[in-house]
């Protein structure tokens, strides 16, 4: 697994939505309270009061958008995680060798 400090915040990833939603509902949240967590999470490490919109967190969750790195250091900072955890898995090119 990939170190989340070695990567840019300006690269263009994809994150696991799924996985995002499934760890919003374990905590029992509404997207709206994942926002709020959000802002409280950066503005405990930063002191600037930070988050996102409940839209951008939607297309997310629901369609897999492919986000900033930095915007998913936000979600992650919001779900207490690492970054890294809320990747998606590379899928394999097409007519490529897969080993399993």
């Amino acid at each position: 697994m990939q170190d989340s400090g070695a990567m840019d915040d300006g690269w263009i990833v994809q994150p696991d939505g799924l996985g995002i939603r499934g760890r919003r509902h374990a905590r029992g949240w509404s997207q709206r309270d994942l926002v709020e967590a959000i802002a409280a999470a950066h503005e405990r490490a930063t002191g600037l009061r930070e988050t996102l919109r409940p839209t951008l967190l939607s297309a997310v969750e629901e369609r897999g958008a492919r986000i900033p790195f930095a915007t998913l250091r936000l979600i992650a900072g919001g779900l207490d995680c690492n970054p890294v955890e809320l990747l998606a898995e590379p899928e394999p090119e097409p007519g490529g060798d897969q080993i399993t």
